[in-house]
Parts: structure tokens; sequence; C-alpha cells
């Protein structure tokens, strides 16, 4: 059977047994931020375990895909050492919540290994929890194995725990004998020996396990089996290595194709071994596609956090084993293909998804490829120097990290080939040193550490208390006002006050702080800046008249500056509708992945490939522009989060702490819903018009768009558009003037003169207003054009001037004959000193080589006038630097004192200047006597 052929047999199989058939989840759990990828068949119905969650259906069944390399399961360090550890893998399964129990999964098992795939029972044992006399009973009095082959083990092999509380129960697990003659003893199950290894785990899940350990029955029994679909494909197909079957194969085969190695297997190759390490990149290879294609088609998008991260590490990983196989350019990107061919039948996305993969893929190689060799260098000399040690530095293996981007796993792996131990503890101190950094870096660029350190031991003023968890947390009124009367509840420091509620939003998720006013008679103070602390808001305030002390426990009116508020808000929801806007115009495999939302811009940070095209830039806007003229209603909602989990393409973020219930944010429910705590307009026609006025990449596989909404647009136009037209204007004028002083000089005719036409005006007659995107768009193109007109001008300029120094250079140099023949004669060879005409230090240092080139054996002193300033140029010619000793910057070094300067550089040519231009020309006549002093 093939593979696609096992793993419709068992979904068929129990779908006799009236199983609802399922799809995968996707190995990205959006809906959990507790994990960075499904690990196992059971975490899309974690809900239903937990009791919190319910089906339509008591039995299911299906095959999941799996990744695990993180945490307590990290099979990473181990896949491509043995032919069956992987990173990506499937795991069939099949479940009963609260339907059937120990019984019919134990049958079923059963029936399937040996009826169905026709497993020698002689070879099948089975494990049950030491005191589960039920799963015994089942097995004996239900199945025809072998008695004596039914074992019993402990907590550590048959009991089952999703965590240290929650569900739980005993399981009962079925081995296989793998051993040449089929005739193993009981010794050998969970002892580790390949020649035994578990195919299936019937986990019952019948207790809940609570906060002190102790273990309650649960209401209602579940199922949860799950059986390792490489491996039982490997058994089917009388495989001893995974990597064998048709799963892996094809991979396989291409990859030779590619590289032009040979796999020979290798089930029992060492590492030591010299043509082991071809085998295990080619298995490192053939697992990692996978792994990478499945993640990246579900969502996933390499990065330096997170999951992104782990993706990282694992296609560098594969990179770096591609370099056993003589590989130095991108190539794992194109054995997607070949996956999709093997897979995509089964998993459609991949299919969907397959360009999108192969680009991630592509430009993730192309950006490790770069630096893999340096730090592959960098490795190798580390190694050198330590000598005999057999330990590799913390410190350079940090150097790989921060430096070359190589995963600490990666260097330990290389460490390894060479039999090293990398100094993981130094390696973490420097890592928190960095972390420490960051931090502090982090908060130098806030207000927080102000008021954290006013917060930091400061008593209050007079009688007001200091912050405590015991006093009333602050009321957040601001979503439906924008001013209320308060009491003073707390004064800190004389500058901290906290209001039993308040219309001032705290910076959050992205959206920046509120600013306003505190009022009463006789007293205004200005709030700068808001900090949650210990659940209270606390303002700071710049008093502009009377004494906040004076009012604690006395109402003041708060006020938030409307026209700023209203101001963030138009960006917030611009934020959201751009979202959308990104996914639906360059893929759904896009999140965000930060944002910022002021009064003047928005910046919006997504996970994406490559660049975003002007075209995709157009048609981003325009999705944009669009929706906001729609004057779509925005409205939000108070929702239990399991209920808002549930509506159809609600964004919520991974790793974010969301509470019981949850803030939904709607622009029209079929557009954008996402979770979201911040202040958005009431109707989208508010924002007024959108434009990007930046996109540009601010890290590997993260991109970053920058845009104008309502007020910042007229900023825009004026500040940027009409400013750099200004700038274009004087440029071209500058430019256009220089050339023609040239052309003057070069004596040759303008033949069409540019035209140095300001643009500023056509500028003028946009409306502030009432501007458009398309009129916007015009000015920008104008603008474009303009700057390439500056630019070719500039070429152009450039070079005539070179034409220019080139026809100075020319006539002095037909000058040098004679300057070499009235030369002054010293101790047998010559001295020139002249002043020359030169605009550029080049001119007068290539009309010096010139004159070093024909003074036969000789020193020569050339000066002229540039910028204003005296250069000086010497020359010496080698026999003197040979015999004399002569050096040309020592020379240079003497000549220039007259001019009120310094110089130097090498025995055959050196440079000088000064100031005192109008000493220029004594100081050449002294070049003479300067010459013969050094001969003494």
């Amino acid at each position: 059977m093939t593979a696609n052929d096992i793993r419709h047999s068992f979904l068929k199989f129990f779908e006799s047994k009236g199983h609802t058939i399922v799809p995968s989840a996707p190995v990205i759990p959006y809906d959990d931020p507790t994990l960075l990828f499904t690990n196992a068949g059971m975490n899309q119905f974690k809900d239903v375990f937990l009791g919190i969650g319910k089906r339509d259906y008591t039995r299911v069944a299906d095959s999941q895909k799996c990744i695990r390399v993180s945490g307590k399961h990290n099979d990473l360090e181990e896949v491509g050492k043995d032919t069956y550890h992987h990173t990506f893998f499937e795991m069939l399964g099949n479940w009963s919540f609260g339907d059937y129990y120990k019984k019919e999964a134990i049958i079923w098992a059963w029936e399937l290994l040996t009826d169905v795939w026709k497993l020698p029972k002689e070879r099948l044992w089975a494990t049950v929890y030491t005191s589960d006399d039920e799963a015994e009973e089942c097995w004996k009095k239900y199945t025809d194995i072998n008695p004596k082959h039914v074992l019993r083990f402990g907590e550590k092999d048959n009991f089952w725990e999703m965590g240290e509380t929650g569900p739980c129960g005993p399981c009962s697990e079925i081995h296989i004998d793998l051993s040449e003659k089929g005739n193993i003893d009981a010794s050998v199950i969970n002892s580790g020996s390949p020649s035994a290894i578990e195919i299936w785990n019937l986990v019952f899940i019948q207790y809940n396990r609570d906060e002190n350990g102790e273990l309650e029955a649960l209401p209602a029994k579940h199922v949860d089996t799950g059986m390792g679909f490489e491996r039982v494909v490997a058994i089917l197909q009388g495989k001893k290595s995974n990597y064998d079957t048709d799963l892996f194969q094809s991979i396989i085969r291409d990859t030779e194709r590619i590289t032009g190695k040979s796999y020979t297997g290798g089930a029992d190759s060492q590492i030591s071994h010299p043509t082991s390490q071809i085998d295990i990149a080619f298995r490192v290879i053939a697992d990692h596609i996978r792994a990478l294609t499945f993640a990246i088609a579900d969502g996933a998008i390499p990065s330096n956090e997170g999951r992104g991260y782990v993706l990282r590490r694992i296609l560098r990983r594969a990179s770096r084993f591609g370099r056993h196989l003589g590989m130095h350019e991108p190539f794992i990107y194109k054995l997607v293909p070949t996956l999709v061919a093997t897979m995509g039948e089964a998993y459609p996305e991949i299919k969907a998804k397959q360009t999108l993969v192969e680009q991630v893929i592509k430009g993730e190689e192309e950006g490790f490829n770069q630096t893999l060799d340096r730090g592959l260098e960098i490795f190798e000399s580390v190694v050198t120097r330590i000598g005999h040690s057999k330990v590799f530095p913390g410190e350079d293996a940090f150097k790989l990290y921060d430096t070359y981007g190589f995963p600490l796993d990666l260097t330990q792996l290389m460490a390894e080939e060479r039999g090293l131990k990398v100094d993981l503890g130094r390696f973490a101190e420097l890592m928190e040193e960095q972390r420490k950094r960051s931090r502090t870096v982090a908060l130098t660029g806030s207000g927080a550490p102000n008021i954290s350190m006013a917060l930091s031991g400061v008593s209050a003023t007079g009688a007001v208390g200091t912050v405590t968890e015991t006093q009333e947390i602050s009321l957040f009124v601001g979503y439906d006002k924008l001013a209320t009367d308060a009491i003073v509840q707390e004064i800190v420091d004389d500058r901290f006050v906290v209001l039993s509620e308040t219309p001032f939003y705290v910076e959050s998720g992205g959206q920046v702080d509120d600013t306003g006013l505190l009022q009463a008679e006789g007293f205004q103070a200005e709030v700068v800046d808001l900090l949650k602390h210990d659940g209270r808001i606390l303002h700071q305030v710049e008093t502009q008249y009377g004494r906040v002390q004076d009012y604690y426990g006395k109402t003041v009116r708060a006020a938030v500056d409307r026209p700023r508020r209203e101001d963030i808000q138009r960006n917030h929801t611009a934020t959201h509708i751009v979202h959308e806007a990104l996914r639906r115009v360059l893929g759904t495999h896009l999140h965000q992945q930060g944002s910022l939302v002021a009064p003047d811009r928005l910046r919006f940070d997504f996970n994406h490939f490559c660049k975003v095209s002007p075209d995709e830039v157009r048609a981003i806007e325009d999705i944009v522009n669009e929706k906001i003229q729609e004057n779509i209603k925005v409205y939000w909602e108070e929702l239990p989060i399991e209920k808002a989990k549930k509506i159809p393409g609600v964004k919520m973020f991974f790793g974010e702490k969301y509470g019981e219930i949850v803030r939904v944010v709607f622009i029209d429910e079929k557009f954008s819903v996402e979770f979201c705590g911040g202040t958005h307009v009431r109707d989208t026609r508010d924002i007024g018009l959108f434009k990007i006025v930046s996109e540009g990449s601010i890290a590997s596989g993260i991109r970053r768009i920058e845009a104008v909404t309502g007020k910042g647009i007229d900023d825009y136009i004026e500040k940027q558009l009409l400013r750099r037209a200004g700038e274009l204007d004087e440029e071209l004028a500058r430019l256009v003037e220089e050339k023609e002083r040239i052309q003057k000089e070069l004596g040759t005719a303008e033949t069409e003169r540019p035209q140095a036409k300001p643009i500023r005006l056509s500028f003028g007659e946009i409306s502030l207003k009432q501007p458009s995107i398309e009129r916007i768009r015009e000015l920008e193109t104008t603008l474009r054009e303009q700057e390439t007109v500056v630019r070719d001008l500039a070429e152009e300029t450039k070079s005539l001037k070179k034409d220019l120094s080139k026809r100075k250079v020319q006539q002095e140099v037909s000058n040098i004959d004679s300057l070499v023949s009235s030369a002054t004669p010293l101790n047998g060879f010559k001295v020139v000193s002249a002043r020359v005409e030169a605009s550029t230090m080049e001119e007068l240092k290539s009309i010096a080589d010139t004159l070093r080139a024909k003074i036969g054996s000789g020193v020569g002193v050339l000066g002229a006038v540039v910028e204003e300033k005296a250069a000086l140029v010497c020359v010496v010619t080698d026999d003197l630097i040979k015999r004399r000793k002569l050096q040309a910057g020592k020379i240079v070094r003497e000549v220039a004192r007259g001019v009120g300067g310094n110089g130097g550089g090498r025995p055959h040519l050196a440079t000088a200047g000064g100031k005192e231009v109008e000493k220029l020309d004594d100081a050449l006549k002294n070049a003479h006597a300067i010459v013969k002093a050094f001969l003494t």
C-alpha cells in the first residue's frame, strides 16, 4: 500500500464505525497562544476535554498535521541522525467524547491492525497502566492477542496528562516486534530498543487532576488515540527506515538530481563516518522541507521571534546541511513541487500555497547564504584557535548567533561533529546581557521610566496615599466620553494623578496615549503622559496654574484633546482596514507583527517575503479608500472569548493575553473583525482619505508600511511633496547653471537647454481641504519624473566635470617638459617646484604623476589653489628613495609648513594642504632647500 492508501484506509475504517471524518487543523494554532505549533492530534479538541467546548459529533477521526520542534516535544536535534525522528509528522487519531470507551477502542485498534492491515498478531504487544484492570481485561477478553503480550507499566509510560492540572487518564500502548526473528521478550518493551517500537497510543481520559494533585472522576469519559503515521507506513511497506517509504523517497531522489550526490540509506551509520554526513544531510533536508512547507502554507513566516524563529532555525539547519551536498546556492525551495505532488491530494492547502511557499523559502535561502559561508569560516577559525580544547567558547557561539544568524543548535551540531561541547553557560550570560541592554533601550525611549522612578519608594504628598493593590481600580470611560467629572483619588510626587474615572486612553495595542487637560476653579494642568500601574491609570501632569495638591479628594474636569483623539481614531480604524486589504492583495499568510497609531500617521508591520510592488501598493490604497467611501458603520461588542473566537474570519493575535471577555471591533462583519481594545471612528467616511507614504523591510521576512489619513494627508502634501518640489526646483536650477559654466569653459555649445521650470506651481492648485488620491498620485509621479531629470542632469554635469578636468590636466602636462628642462640640479638629480592650474587634488596628483615619469631622477613639488586652500603634491623617483632615502611624505610635510598646513603619504607620492594661500609661491621656492636638507 502507498502512504495515501494507508491514510485513506484508516479514515474509511473509522468512518465505518460511525466516526465523523474531519480535516486536519492547521499546524499554526492561532486560537491557542500556549502553543507555537500543533503538536498532537488532540489539540483541536482541547476545549472539549477541558469541558468548555462542544462538537456536533461524539465520534471523530482524522489525520492531523503536527510539528514538534520546541518545548517538551523537541526532536529537532535527532532529525537526520536516525531514521525515525521528524520535525513534521502526521498523527492518525480517533476520539470519543463521552461515547464509547476502552472496550471499543481496543477492539477496533486490534481489528484495524490485524484484520485490515494484516500485521502479524504474534509480533504485537500491548501495555496498560499498572492499576487498569479494565483495559487488561478488554485486551484478553475481546481480542486474540497472546495474553503474555499484555504488560503493566507505571505513570511514566502508561498515564497521560494534558498538563500539571486538568484532564488525564491511563493509556494503553500497542508495540510491534521488529526484530529479525520476531521473538523478543517482555524486557524489550519500553526499553528504548529499536527492536520494539510503539505504533499506537490509546488514551482513556477519565480523571481531572486538581491543583492539589488529587484525581477526581470526570462525569464523562473520553477516548483520545494517536498513531504515528510515518512509523506505521514504514512497517506496512516493510521498510526499516521511515525515509525509505514513499513519503520521503521522491524528495530524496529529487535532491539527488539537484545536488548530484547519492543517498545510500545508512540507517546504522554514525556521525563520525565520512559518508554518513551525506546521508544525514539527505534526511535532514527531506524532513525539513515538509515542516517548512506545511507551516508556511498554514500562515507562518520565518522571522526573528516565536514560531517564525523556529522556522528560520529549521531552514538554516537545512541550508547548512546542504553544504555537505556541495550546495552553495538556493536549492531547498526547488523541492516544494515534489512534496506537493506527493501530499497535495491529501492536503490541498500546500498545493494552493505552493508559489508562496517557494518564494518564502527561496528568499530565506538567499538571505542566509550570504552569511553562511562567512559564518562557517569563523567557526573553523575558532576550532583552529582553541587547539586541543574540547570546549567551543560561548563568546564565539554568541558571535555566530548575533552577527551571522547561526541558531545555537546549529553551532552545537557543528561542534558535536568535531567532538566539541559549546559553553552554554557563557552563551546564556551573553544572551541575558543583550536582553538587559534591549530592555534598557526600550525603557529609555518611552515615558515609563520617569513614572516608574517616581513611583518607586515615593510617598504621596500630604494625606494622599501611595498606590497600593487594595485601592479601587480606575474606570476608563473614554470609549463613550471625551470629558468627565472625576474625583482625585491619589497624587504621587506632585506629578501623577489617579482619578475615580477617566476618558484618557493609555497607550496599548499600538495606539498612543491621549493628552488633554485637568481643570477646576483656580486650577489647570496639562496631561502629558499616562501609565497603568497596579490597575490604576496615572496621569502625568504639568500644572499651568493652581496646585494639584489642593484638589485631593475633590472633583476636577478631565477632558481629552478632542481633535487629537479624532485623528488617532481615524488612523486606528484605518489600520484594521489596511490589515484586511493587505491580506486580500498579498495573501492570507500575512498577519500583523506590530503597529503604531499616532495622530499624524499610522505604521503597520506585517510578515511578507518580498518587496510590495507599486501596483500592489496602489491596490491596497484603492481597497482602503473604497471602504472609506462606502461609509461603513464601525461598531464594537464585548463578548465571551470562546464566542468571539467562533466569529467567521475574526483576527486575534498569537501570544496576546486575553481575558474571559474581549472587545471585538466590526467594520462590516464580512470585511474586518478584530479583537481590539482601542478607540475608533463610528463610520469609515470619518477617516477622510488614506495614503501609503512608504513601504520597506525592517527585518528579514518583516515589512512595514507607513500611511497617513485626515490631517496627516495635509502634512504629507505640504511638508513632503511641496517641500521636495521646492528642493528639486533649486537643485535643477543649480545644475543648469553649473552645466552652462562648465560648457563655457570647454567651449562647447548647448544644443538643448534643460527646462528648469519650477514645478512648485503645479502643486499650488491642490486643495488641502479636499485632496483626492488620484491628484496626490499625479503629484508623486511628477516628483519622480522631476527627480529623474535632476538625476540625469547631475550625471551629465559630473561627466562634463571629468572632461574639463582631463583638459586642464592635459594643458598642464604639456608644460611638464619645460619644467623638467629648467629644473634646478642637486647632487646629480633634478628638483622641480612650480605652481600649476588644477581645480581638484586629483588633477594635481595626475599632473605630478606625469612629472615623476618624465623627470628621470629627481624630486617634484607642485602646488595649486583648490577650493580656496593651498594644495601640494610631492613625488620622488624610485632610485632616490633607495639610494638617498628621500621620502615624499617627509618633504611635502616640511613644504606645507610654509602655508600653515600639514600632510604626508607614501615615499613616492604624498599630498598636503594649508590655509595660507598667499604664501604658496614662497613655500614652493623653499622646496629646493628642504630637499637639500634631507640629504645631509
